[in-house]
């Protein structure tokens, strides 16, 4: 059975995509900048958004000096409904903030 948090097929629902895009960027653009700044590889990234989601990663652009890079960084395990991709995205920014020695305020 599918409803709009989850689904059967290799993708999430355009609603669910949109929302917790919307909700990453409007909300935690900070917090995807230190994910790309340190868990991507990006310590030169100024500006970060999160642009995508699948089962099994997550996708940001990184603004360098150069430009907009691309960044895909995968989740600790699968993720298969939006409950889990909430948990992999704060696992993946207390990451970074372990990783980079910064705390919640």
């Amino acid at each position: 059975m599918t409803d709009e948090n989850t689904s059967e097929s290799a993708q999430f629902s355009p609603g669910v995509v949109a929302a917790v895009l919307a909700h990453m960027n409007d909300d935690h653009a900070d917090d995807s900048l230190l994910i790309c700044r340190v868990l991507g590889g990006r310590p030169d990234a100024v500006a970060a958004r999160m642009t995508g989601f699948d089962h099994e990663a997550a996708t940001f652009d990184a603004t360098v000096l150069e430009g907009v890079v691309g960044v895909r960084l995968a989740w600790d395990r699968p993720v298969r409904d939006r409950g889990d991709v909430r948990t992999a995205v704060v696992a993946m920014f207390r990451a970074a903030q372990e990783r980079s020695g910064t705390s919640a305020p």
